[in-house]
């Protein structure tokens, strides 16, 4: 692996930086808003960071473009040497993971080799991007990193994932990296169930939640299967997906979209009797600050999401269907942070662990358990 002697810049923002302490004697307590750094099981140490070196963001390297490009690379040096494309005139974009996996496993040893070769590579993205972010001030003394994103859930993304830990540990640098969960299409959904208090959700059998990416946009309703305050058991019940990349939305026209979808699930249900909590959590790429404003990080979204002026909350005020009389409380966070505390059951044995979003871009997000053992 490439030694690393570029300095790392980052220009995204600690969360600490933007919520002001608790005068609670000895610690902080929960903050139901937007972006919140102190939550009722975590303490968010840092999220969206964006490294930069003399070639851009450090985090593109290992996102699910990156593997794209990569990939696409390696299919120009094999046909201009082999005069063959093993994959013919199929984009690299429009490859499905599937079918790179059914290559994997083939006979074709050409075509196997060149997926390999570019898992291979990435993964030396992926170790590099790794020892960056734990060389930051919020990221260190990292136990775990969870690896989400829609590459995590991929054979083709879990061997990369391996062998970065192995590259990692070869260095020196002991860390373990493992797959989210959850399926990543309903992590950034189940997580929002870690953004309120108990007290938010009691009596309640679900919540609304949404996750708004790059490509991507999905709402659902998540089941709180809550006992004694405690959501480890939460998981969607119904889900309805939009890619809007295929549309080219206007960002109005998104925000008016993701309204109607959670008009119908509400309608849903109603007709199934279950008792939602006028509460809807929504994950989205960004730093948030306390109006619900995206502050940065937000170039991905249709739009200009990041405009001066613009807020969410505002902008879907009146326009989600009210809930036993009541209009839903929407709580934004960003959608690393998000996909991360859909993992927090499964990390009760670690103080300070990360998670790692390869997507359309890298999410990130650093955490310190709160209820710890």
């Amino acid at each position: 692996m490439d030694s690393i002697g570029v300095h790392d810049e980052p220009v995204g923002r600690s969360a600490e930086s933007s919520f002001p302490s608790s005068s609670e004697p000895g610690g902080l307590s929960p903050v139901l808003g937007h972006g919140a750094r102190v939550l009722p099981a975590v303490t968010v140490d840092t999220y969206n960071e964006e490294l930069r070196d003399e070639e851009g963001f450090v985090g593109d390297r290992a996102s699910g473009r990156a593997f794209r490009a990569i990939l696409d690379d390696w299919r120009e040096r094999v046909a201009s040497s082999l005069d063959e494309d093993p994959f013919g005139d199929t984009p690299t974009s429009e490859i499905s993971k599937s079918r790179l996996e059914k290559v994997l496993a083939g006979t074709d040893t050409v075509a196997a080799g060149l997926v390999h070769t570019a898992i291979e590579e990435f993964a030396h993205e992926l170790a590099t991007v790794v020892q960056r972010f734990l060389r930051l001030e919020g990221w260190q003394e990292t136990e775990r990193i969870v690896i989400g994103g829609g590459l995590s859930s991929s054979h083709i993304g879990q061997l990369a994932m391996g062998r970065a830990q192995v590259l990692l540990a070869g260095e020196g640098t002991s860390i373990e990296l493992i797959p989210i969960g959850h399926h990543p299409d309903e992590a950034g959904l189940i997580g929002a169930a870690q953004l309120a208090p108990s007290w938010v959700l009691a009596g309640h059998d679900a919540i609304l939640a949404a996750d708004i990416g790059g490509t991507n946009l999905r709402v659902g309703i998540v089941e709180l299967g809550m006992k004694k305050g405690d959501v480890s058991k939460a998981a969607v019940w119904k889900m309805l997906h939009w890619r809007h990349r295929d549309d080219g939305p206007t960002r109005d026209q998104a925000v008016a979209r993701l309204a109607e979808m959670t008009d119908s699930l509400v309608q849903r249900a109603i007709d199934a009797k279950l008792k939602l909590a006028p509460f809807m959590g929504i994950a989205c790429p960004g730093f948030i600050d306390g109006r619900g404003a995206i502050l940065n990080g937000g170039q991905n979204l249709p739009g200009n999401w990041q405009e001066d002026g613009f807020n969410l909350v505002s902008a879907l005020a009146g326009r989600l269907p009210r809930i036993h009389g009541h209009e839903p409380v929407v709580l934004i966070h960003n959608d690393a942070v998000v996909q991360g505390l859909s993992e927090l059951p499964q990390l009760k044995d670690v103080f300070r662990w990360g998670v790692l979003t390869i997507g359309t871009g890298l999410g990130n997000a650093r955490f310190t358990n709160r209820l710890h053992g």
